[in-house]
């Protein structure tokens, strides 16, 4: 059994994955170009999910599985894994450690204005008239309260929050107050003073965010994106931030990225801009191959529980 990646880990994780499986012949590269001569004669395929093809997977013959690297698909042919019968498995999950603590951060930042002191500093401005603020008693609105939304509202409920959580079911989720839908969530916004989007790219949440949506916030809400870029059109967005509809706007994700150097959103100074960076810690790869190592057992073994099984038809 063969198994190719187009990720190149430490030297550390590739021995690891080598002395836990050593009946597999591994091979390592840094990028699908290098990869896919090896990932002809594969049968299975490690990759973050944004170098596959149809192209590339009609050429693969022996692929049975796919394990992504990573929890976004939007840029897998998933459509041709499922015709083929490939398995699809992500690492949906890992992210919800550093993304929730990167929201906090947000979150703390905007109500201590940290931003308008540290331009103080620069300044050499001694002004302690700043108007700061606290969590305490804010209402957190999170669209997509999964692994990592469930994470976000955990810790906003330890700073004594009010949470209420958006998903497809509107099921109780622990550290909720108060879990909506996706149909009827804009009868929660007038009451946010923070909106965190960690919703997938699918055709339920593509373009989710509309003007009308914004012109419910509250003047005094943020809006927070570390999901998907196009929850909302970016034109919306400029429009809602042009007409002060909320007080900020922080993006870390994009429609297209990197974000183009000409884009109005680096300029406009109630947004503020990341580079998609809110899921990245030293701890990433190591989290993801211990799915890795679990779906190998898993799949080796011929069993049926994988952690994070992808239905194509679903796009998650």
């Amino acid at each position: 059994m063969k198994a190719v990646s187009s990720i190149l880990p430490d030297k550390q994780i590739i021995d690891g994955v080598k002395s836990a499986f050593p009946a597999i012949e591994f091979e390592f590269f840094k990028g699908i170009s290098e990869a896919i001569p090896s990932l002809k004669e594969a049968e299975i395929f490690i990759t973050f999910g944004e170098d596959l093809t149809d192209e590339i997977i009609l050429e693969c013959k022996k692929l049975r599985w796919i394990m992504v690297m990573s929890a976004g698909l939007e840029r897998m042919p998933l459509n041709l894994c499922e015709d083929r019968g490939i398995l699809v498995t992500n690492a949906r999950g890992i992210h919800k450690v550093p993304m929730a603590e990167f929201t906090l951060g947000i979150m703390l930042h905007h109500v201590k204005q940290m931003g308008t002191l540290l331009s103080q500093q620069q300044d050499q401005n001694w002004n302690r008239k700043i108007p700061m603020g606290e969590l305490y008693g804010k209402t957190l609105l999170i669209l997509g309260v999964g692994a990592i939304g469930g994470e976000i509202a955990r810790l906003g409920k330890a700073l004594q929050m009010k949470t209420i959580g958006v998903n497809r079911h509107g099921g109780k989720v622990d550290s909720s107050d108060l879990v909506v839908t996706l149909e009827d969530f804009e009868e929660a916004l007038p009451e946010a003073d923070f909106i965190v989007s960690v919703l997938p790219s699918t055709a339920e949440t593509r373009y989710l965010l509309t003007e009308d949506h914004f012109q419910r916030m509250k003047k005094t809400a943020a809006f927070i994106n570390i999901g998907r870029g196009d929850v909302v059109a970016e034109e919306v967005l400029i429009s809602a931030m042009e007409r002060s509809e909320i007080a900020h706007a922080y993006l870390d994700v994009f429609i297209n990225e990197p974000l183009p150097s000409d884009h109005k959103f680096w300029t406009m100074s109630n947004i503020t801009v990341t580079p998609h960076i809110s899921s990245i810690t030293k701890n990433y790869l190591p989290r993801s191959f211990e799915i890795f190592h679990h779906n190998l057992h898993t799949y080796i073994n011929n069993q049926s529980n994988f952690i994070n099984k992808i239905e194509p038809g679903r796009g998650y």
